[in-house]
């Protein structure tokens, strides 16, 4: 096919929504004319987009804002194609198994639409610097991944400039809209970042991966999950395992890493007579892998598609600001605006209180807050009143028989705030957690 010359008619569509007004379109909405094409030059030279994912929900988001008119379109995704993918992710054939999903994709709409420049980029989205996501009009993300959504979703906060009168500087706000499926439910919301409320607001409205008592894990295992937990939280960290990696670089989309770990994790299984530890297993733990549907893929890549094509045009009214899908028993949706949560750890007041038990040991404690949908930690580090109470990395093992004691032991009084990190939270942010006991 010619790419070098446009199709007849090819915008006539989009040129309906953009030549004329309408009664839901912004009052600063000014219509294209033949003089003054504003808004396609707009889209088609202007803005520049970047969608982060380029799996079931990227190639749909790929596919749409290209036919919408946008030709500056980058996009991110570290991971390669899997024959599994070919089901769902129609930009992918046969011969691209084993292939960058981001080149691939990128290479696929190139060529078959007029003008579009979809750049690829094989990495992680952290790889990126800050200067890089400035140069976007929006973001578009369709991640599979809490963890990738809740840095993407900080570092536009951070990105926002505060001037000294505390006023937000317009030109530095760089919209969110992201996209998320599950089976046949789904859900797309627009983040205006220090306006309306973040991500990890609504983090509570995500349900906690099932997650085992620390203790339970590290001294009396009793299913497969344990084990495989283990070595994810200990075994990485134990310098006397022989690893053909860096630790610190463990990537569940690694072939060769996740085969360590499903060795690592059938060993400590023998050692404790469990049975059921397998590859597919351990991959289900790591990546906390869920179902994924072609037409679920369809309906919210539409829908954050069009928020992206309302905020760049003016054409109508945004988002506000969350919208929820459920294909399950027939077709529902309903939309409501989430509000900024008092405390929240990357817009709001950094400071919540947790209310606990004055009997209860440091175990107890690293339990409940990594079951607590409203934080959804994964391997927090503590620290209180200048001590180390548990650490991750390097410190891990001195402060493990911290386990045992009670907060009290501790030296953690009432009101006292314990300061928590976590590879979860985006960025070099902390939750600040001030202690109530019940009794």
């Amino acid at each position: 096919m010619d790419t070098s010359v446009d199709l007849p008619g090819r915008w006539i569509d989009i040129e309906k929504i953009i030549k004329r007004t309408g009664p839901f379109a912004s009052p600063s909405f000014e219509p294209d004319t033949k003089a003054s094409p504003n808004i396609m030059n707009g889209l088609q030279n202007d803005y520049k987009v970047l969608v982060i994912g380029a799996g079931g929900l990227g190639c749909e988001i790929l596919k749409n804002l290209a036919l919408s008119g946008f030709r500056n379109i980058d996009v991110i995704d570290m991971d390669t194609i899997d024959i599994s993918n070919l089901n769902r992710q129609f930009l992918f054939r046969r011969k691209d198994v084993g292939k960058s999903k981001a080149e691939v994709a990128a290479a696929f709409i190139n060529s078959r639409i007029t003008g579009c420049n979809v750049t690829p980029h094989k990495c992680r989205i952290q790889d990126k610097d800050e200067d890089y996501y400035r140069q976007f009009k929006i973001v578009i993300a369709g991640l599979d991944s809490i963890e990738a959504r809740r840095w993407i979703n900080g570092l536009l906060v951070n990105l926002v400039v505060v001037n000294d009168s505390g006023d937000i500087e317009p030109d530095t706000i760089i919209p969110l809209v992201d996209g998320g499926t599950e089976g046949f439910k789904g859900q797309a919301r627009v983040i205006l970042p220090k306006i309306s409320s973040c991500f990890e607001c609504s983090l509570d409205a995500f349900p906690p991966q099932v997650s085992y008592a620390i203790c339970t894990i590290a001294n009396t295992p009793r299913v497969p999950e344990h084990c495989i937990q283990w070595a994810l939280l200990f075994g990485l960290q134990d310098a006397t395992l022989e690893k053909p990696f860096d630790p610190k670089q463990f990537d569940n989309d690694n072939p060769d890493h996740m085969n360590w770990l499903f060795e690592c994790a059938k060993k400590r299984a023998e050692k404790f007579n469990i049975n059921g530890v397998t590859y597919k297993l351990t991959q289900g733990v790591a990546k906390n892998i869920i179902p994924a549907i072609a037409s679920t893929n369809a309906i919210i890549a539409a829908a954050c598609c069009n928020e992206v094509f309302k905020f760049c045009t003016d054409s109508s009214g945004y988002l506000n600001n969350y919208m929820m899908y459920n294909g399950l028993n027939g077709v529902y949706t309903f939309t409501f605006e989430y509000e900024i949560k008092e405390g929240c750890a990357v817009c709001g007041t950094n400071l919540v209180t947790f209310e606990i038990d004055k009997s209860n040991t440091l175990s107890t404690f690293l339990e409940k807050i990594t079951t607590d949908s409203r934080f959804q930690f994964k391997k927090p580090s503590l620290r209180s009143n200048g001590r180390n109470l548990y650490m991750q990395g390097l410190l891990h093992q001195s402060t493990v028989p911290n386990l045992e004691k009670t907060l009290s032991e501790l030296n953690v009084q009432e009101d006292d705030e314990i300061t928590i990190t976590d590879p979860a939270l985006p960025g070099n942010l902390a939750v600040r957690m001030r202690i109530k006991y019940t009794s």
